[in-house]
C-alpha cells in the first residue's frame, strides 16, 4: 500500500460547499472523495487516451482513393444484383 501524503488546494468556496454536501450524502470524508474525483479522473483519461489511440489506428488503416473506389464499385454492383435476383 502507497503512503498517504496531505496536500492542500485552493478552491472557491461554493465549490467547497458542495463537495462537503456530496461527502455527508456519500457518508465519506471529504479527503476519500477528491481521491475518488481524482481516481475516477485518471481512468477517464486513460480512456480517452486509448480511444484517440484507437482512432487513430483505425484511420490509419483508411482505404486510399482508388481502394475506396473498388469498394463504391463493389457496393453498386451488389445492390444491383440484390435488386434483380429473386428471393
Amino acid at each position: 500500500m502507497s503512503a498517504t501524503i496531505k496536500t492542500a488546494i485552493s478552491i472557491q468556496q461554493d465549490l467547497f460547499d458542495t463537495i462537503n454536501r456530496l461527502a455527508e450524502e456519500l457518508h465519506v470524508s471529504r479527503s476519500r472523495l477528491f481521491v475518488m474525483a481524482m481516481e475516477d479522473f485518471i481512468e477517464k483519461n486513460k480512456n480517452r487516451k486509448l480511444l484517440a489511440q484507437i482512432n487513430a489506428a483505425l484511420c490509419e488503416d483508411a482505404p486510399d482513393a482508388e481502394e475506396a473506389q473498388i469498394q463504391k464499385m463493389m457496393q453498386k454492383k451488389q445492390a444491383r444484383n440484390l435488386e434483380t435476383e429473386a428471393w
